[in-house]
């Protein structure tokens, strides 16, 4: 009997940890507390509340976006994150944190410049990048830590 390797993942419902067999992640799993989808085509809205859980908890990698609503290169690159956030989703986890509202996490961090995208796993950032990229190429540099 083979077994599947299970996949970590924090419900962005309602913060509780699922384990999904990682052949099971292209299925819609459902949180198993709130009943929500645990995979979504849209980034999750992250908090300074629960950021870290999302980069500690989850075994897939993590993309962050950095921005800000006054930010005019943010606002360009929204629809870009998004649109790969729906295409990878079963990759890695997207999340959006507006450093205007979570000064805190931005702080910590040392977020000096938006937007910054950057990728997490097993709670350590491994690669980091400032500025806003055209699809192809924020695609191709996602592919190098996914």
């Amino acid at each position: 009997m083979s077994q599947t390797t299970a996949v970590q993942l924090v419900c962005p419902h309602c913060g509780v940890i699922n384990r999904i067999p990682a052949d099971k992640l292209s299925a819609q799993p459902l949180c198993g507390k709130c009943r929500n989808v645990l995979i979504s085509a849209h980034p999750i809205m992250a908090t300074d509340q629960n950021f870290q859980r999302f980069i500690d908890k989850n075994d897939l990698p993590v993309v962050v976006d950095f921005w800000a609503p006054w930010c005019g290169p943010c606002r360009q690159f929204a629809p870009v994150f998004s649109d790969v956030a729906a295409e990878m989703a079963t990759q890695a986890t997207f999340v959006k944190l507006d450093t205007q509202d979570n000064q805190m996490t931005a702080g910590r961090l040392q977020i000096r410049s938006i937007p910054t995208l950057a990728v997490y796993h097993h709670g350590r950032e491994i690669a980091r990048i400032s500025g806003a990229l055209p699809k192809g190429q924020f695609k191709q540099w996602l592919q190098q830590y996914l």
